[in-house]
């Protein structure tokens, strides 16, 4: 992650009462947020939509499902 998401991470973390490391995103991870907000902003016409999917995928992340099952599953329900 880049020094300005990290700080926001940080603060996140302490304030949420997550494990720090919890954050912490791959460059896998990040390029696939990345693809799905695209995606999501495209499909769907709104530019709003893409943080939106994103965060609705992140909730979806704490049932334990991984971030490519969800992804697939998030770009097959159009």
């Amino acid at each position: 992650m880049n020094e300005w998401l990290s700080a926001h991470a940080d603060a996140l973390a302490q304030r949420g009462g997550v494990d720090r490391a919890s954050l912490e995103l791959t460059e896998h991870e990040t390029e696939q947020l990345l693809a799905l907000a695209g995606y999501a902003a495209h499909a769907s016409g709104a530019r709003t939509n893409a943080p939106l999917l994103c965060y609705l995928v992140g909730l979806a992340r704490a049932g334990g499902a991984s971030l490519d099952e969800l992804d697939e599953i998030a770009q097959s329900s159009s």
